[in-house]
């Protein structure tokens, strides 16, 4: 493989890799928020902003952790036969399973950058009482998307280097 597609390979694995570090995280954030909502119900002083707010947490740390979990193989797999077969032929199935991912993506990213810009441009709010405005949430969803879209390309060439017998590490 040249050398610019190796390094192209070894950055977005290891900012993925940086960003799903600091994204597990934010299962904390998400717990604490409920907790102090189970609380201020308690001593009923329910705040209208818990709920939304944890909602928000979870979409961030599902979106930003996606490229972290196709890396580490954490993803959920159908494994039927795929365990039984060579690592070179399942690499040519993650191959060819990757370019219809990165099609996928790509028209998730198309969408995502569309949205965000609407939410931006208009100032766009949520229908709830607390009314947050969608664009931070957005920003961090369509980059979620970035992040695996990049993290697909990084695996289909490790997969197509495996194949060809010249594993990238």
């Amino acid at each position: 493989m040249p050398r610019g597609i190796i390094t192209f390979v070894r950055l977005v694995d290891g900012f993925n890799r940086r960003v799903g570090t600091v994204t597990m995280y934010l299962i904390f954030v998400m717990m604490g928020i409920l907790l102090y909502s189970s609380v201020s119900k308690a001593f009923r002083l329910p705040a209208n902003w818990t709920l939304e707010s944890a909602q928000f947490a979870m979409a961030a740390y599902f979106m930003l952790g996606g490229a972290f979990a196709m890396q580490t193989g954490d993803h959920v797999r159908m494994d039927l036969f795929y365990s039984n077969w060579s690592l070179r032929r399942r690499s040519a199935i993650d191959a060819l399973t990757a370019v219809a991912l990165i099609a996928y993506l790509g028209f998730m990213l198309y969408g995502g950058l569309s949205s965000t810009t609407y939410a931006i441009q208009y100032g766009e709010k949520s229908f709830t009482a607390w009314a947050p405005y969608m664009w931070p949430i957005k920003v961090t969803m369509t980059f979620g998307i970035l992040l695996m879209l990049l993290q697909s390309i990084a695996n289909l060439i490790k997969d197509v280097a495996q194949v060809r017998g010249k594993p990238i590490a």
